[in-house]
Formats: C-alpha cells, structure tokens, sequence
C-alpha cells in the first residue's frame, strides 16, 4: 500500500469497519461483514469549485 493513500474506515455497503485487503486485485477491500469486496478509486479533482 502506498503512504500517501489512506485506507478506507468503513463499509460503503454495511457501514462496518471490520475491512482486510483482498487478493482480488489492486486497491481491493474485504468486508467481513457483510462478505462484499469492492474498491476504492480516486478518480480525479472538479475543474470548478462547487458552489451550494
């Protein structure tokens, strides 16, 4: 894993925080709590500010 990426805290499906790597590929996530794996991708930055 790099040191300039930070691992995800929870679950995006189940909210948990019970998270290993897995196998499956680069930058994949185990769940063990809900028995998902997914994956976290930065995908890049907005060309504008967003205003609300």
């Amino acid at each position: 894993m790099s040191e300039t990426r930070s691992a995800p805290l929870y679950c995006p499906y189940c909210g948990e925080e019970d998270l290993r790597p897995s196998e499956a590929g680069h930058g994949a996530w185990e769940c063990h709590a809900c028995a998902r794996v997914f994956t976290v991708k930065f995908t890049g930055l907005l060309t504008r500010a967003v205003t609300r």
